[in-house]
């Protein structure tokens, strides 16, 4: 099965035509929601009276973790997030390839007639123009029209949203690894967003009145660089509460394991161990900072707190 089900979702080939758009998707961010909008505008120049569905393909794993894992990006969404994110910018369908070793090896016909051809019977497939799939990258976007003449699909290519800085998700990685998480959301369309359990730390925040809730800084995510952070912590009820967020190995403390530790603003009652969460980044405050002595910490912290209800309009 080249297929991998998410959220009970069929893997069986359609039985209708379709559009497709194919990529990582990593993010979803706003080149990605470009090339989903021209699709549902090709899906219903196709068929007016009753437009053919959207179909998304994106990969788990990432290509590069299979054939390359020294060079596979950092992530900025898993597929618990990104599944939302593609539906939300107009995708009817999605579809998760199983990538493999195997797939790696497929030729560029291959691969479109294994996936576009046979499965996803498309009638339209649009991607950027810089698009390339099948063995070592060999197919592109002429390949694809010239399949599209032989398999009767036609072939939309989009330059790349952004102007003179495209927007790409290595672009996003990059301001987010830089701590520039405004920036980040404005060409993804939303707040970067890191899921994790939380941990019991050594609850230092608890005994100087700011008790935290701490996630270990996966070194496979895109995680913002250390500072603090005004944002949200999501409960996966979708209870939103207001953050700042502390992104770092706390080095008033000699710590040696770099987190995300979240204070929820005004909440000393929470018991969030064991819970995945998602944490929101919203924009950035300060950098991170040794301090010499206790009062300076709670001082600097009653500032943070004070500016991220300024960022989240919070009475």
């Amino acid at each position: 099965m080249i297929w991998r089900a998410v959220d009970g979702a069929s893997v069986e080939p359609l039985t209708e035509p379709s559009v497709v758009t194919i990529g990582n998707f990593d993010g979803v961010h706003l080149g990605h929601r470009h090339v989903l909008a021209r699709a549902r505008e090709l899906a219903a120049s196709l068929r007016p009276e009753s437009p053919l569905p959207v179909v998304a393909v994106t990969f788990d794993p990432h290509p590069l973790e299979v054939i390359a894992p020294h060079h596979a990006p950092l992530r900025l969404s898993n597929l618990r997030q990104r599944i939302p994110l593609l539906r939300s910018a107009g995708a009817d369908v999605i579809r998760v390839l199983a990538f493999s070793k195997e797939m790696s090896a497929w030729t560029p016909d291959e691969f479109v007639q294994k996936v576009l051809v046979d499965q996803l019977h498309a009638a339209g497939v649009v991607v950027g123009e810089n698009f390339r799939f099948g063995h070592k990258a060999a197919g592109h976007i002429d390949f694809l029209r010239d399949a599209g003449e032989k398999y009767g699909f036609v072939v939309a290519g989009l330059a790349l949203d952004g102007g003179d800085v495209a927007y790409s998700s290595t672009l996003v990685r990059s301001l987010v690894t830089e701590g520039d998480v405004g920036r980040a959301a404005e060409i993804l369309g939303h707040p970067h967003t890191v899921e994790g359990v939380v941990v019991k730390g050594e609850q230092r925040g608890r005994e100087l009145g700011f008790p935290t809730a701490n996630m270990p800084a996966d070194p496979d995510v895109a995680v913002p660089a250390d500072g603090v952070y005004a944002g949200w912590v999501i409960r996966a009820d979708g209870d939103r509460l207001p953050a700042a967020i502390s992104v770092g190995a706390n080095p008033t403390f000699d710590g040696a394991e770099r987190r995300i530790e979240s204070y929820v603003l005004d909440r000393t009652d929470l018991d969030l161990y064991g819970e995945t969460i998602a944490v929101e980044f919203v924009e950035h405050l300060r950098g991170q900072v040794s301090f010499a002595g206790i009062d300076d910490l709670i001082a600097t912290v009653e500032d943070d707190v004070a500016r991220t209800r300024a960022v989240l309009a919070i009475d």
